[in-house]
């Protein structure tokens, strides 16, 4: 006998209980207005949570090459890159984003976490061995394992935990190792060693995967990332956050990027990217080997950011890059931090758990080559004043 709502109880269930420990999500709809501002409910917030670290998804240039590729290839790619998706435009771009990067070869794909839960599947088979950072991306962790082989997760940036993983399983019978880490922590803004993993790597003949999400366009030589001019066999990236727009790519060896081609399934089965996107991430590449002094006034302001936060007393962990956390402990603390910055003019998200682990919620503030110095004023004002008052 039918049984009304029986079959959505475990719905109703979830979304209770995360009601119940404060880590409910909702959409928001917002406006992104100029100069990393946004309109919530018809009121004007400084955007402190985008990823567009070097302000390039409002660049008159982007949406200009945006409107040229639309008018000469169309709005649609039409087909998956092997069957007749892959316009002409697509390799000349992986050509000069090989170039940037100094490697072989590049190939686009449509999303940093459809590459990442589908390159390590294409990379391992059931006798792979992953070591996977205990803080990496979720898209990782779910890569890791769909690839259904054994996974063993190395303490956060811990390069002497690494030689001893790849000292204890070397003479295991694994088919092969796969040392895969951020090179930028999406959440913590803290960097990997990748000059040491690529030394572990190449002791232990092990693959080296760095996902540089985010500091492609921000770090590294011409702000092509961290892996620049190091021995990495597999970079990942994506367009979505620095370079304004939308996308991914892996930088490889022409042997391995033609084994992609050949093997990943998220590259093979789904329709390419929109010449439109493709425009702007053309754009893009043009535009960031030229931003030095836009990087060096987001580093600046970074670490001044970072330092007052010190000084306030508030806990930013081991952040070193544009993203900065500011640990808030429980998830309530975050929240009332979070709806407290949006009283006072500023967007800036709680982080919550699963996304961090218990304990370690918190605000996370990214900054961007367009906050100016009345934006960043004005953000450390409000903490100045609420710690005052919490103190108080």
């Amino acid at each position: 006998m039918k049984q009304n709502g029986r079959r959505y109880a475990f719905i109703d269930t979830h979304l209770e209980e995360r009601r119940r420990r404060n880590r409910l999500r909702a959409l928001q709809p917002l406006e992104h207005l100029p100069d990393a501002e946004v309109r919530i409910n018809g009121n004007k917030l400084i955007n402190f949570c985008s990823n567009d670290y070097l302000g390039l998804s409002q660049h008159p240039l982007l949406k200009a090459r945006a409107v040229e590729f639309t008018e000469r290839y169309g709005v649609g790619s039409t087909a998956s890159r092997l069957i007749c998706g892959t316009v002409e435009c697509f390799q000349r771009i992986e050509q000069k984003l090989a170039a940037l990067k100094g490697s072989e070869a590049a190939l686009i794909l449509n999303s940093g976490y459809q590459a990442n839960v589908s390159i390590l599947p294409a990379l391992a088979d059931r006798q792979t061995l992953i070591l996977s950072d205990v803080l990496n991306h979720n898209s990782i962790i779910q890569g890791a394992l769909l690839s259904r082989c054994y996974v063993e997760r190395f303490r956060h940036n811990d390069v002497q935990h690494v030689r001893e993983l790849l000292h204890k399983h070397y003479s295991s019978g694994y088919s092969r190792t796969i040392i895969i880490t951020e090179s930028i922590f999406s959440v913590d803004g803290d960097k990997s060693d990748i000059a040491t993993l690529s030394e572990l790597a190449e002791e232990y003949e092990a693959l080296l995967v760095v996902d540089e999400a985010h500091a492609t366009g921000v770090v590294g030589e011409r702000g092509m990332g961290l892996t620049c001019g190091k021995k990495v066999d597999l970079t990942i990236g994506t367009f979505g956050k620095a370079c304004g727009s939308f996308g991914a790519y892996v930088t490889c060896s022409e042997r391995l990027c033609e084994y992609l081609i050949n093997r990943c399934s998220g590259f093979i089965y789904t329709t390419a990217l929109p010449p439109a996107v493709l425009g702007a991430i053309d754009a893009a590449l043009d535009l960031i080997p030229q931003m030095d002094g836009e990087r060096e006034q987001l580093h600046a302001n970074s670490e001044f950011v970072r330092s007052s936060l010190h000084e306030l007393g508030y806990n930013t962990g081991d952040s070193t890059s544009q993203i900065i956390p500011i640990i808030m402990g429980e998830e309530t603390e975050a929240l009332k931090m979070s709806n407290h910055l949006e009283e006072k003019g500023i967007l800036a998200l709680a982080i919550r758990p699963p996304t961090v682990p218990l304990g370690q919620s918190r605000i996370r503030l990214s900054l961007s080559a367009l906050h100016t110095k009345q934006h960043i004023e004005r953000l450390l004002d409000v903490f100045a004043a609420h710690g005052s008052a919490h103190a108080g």
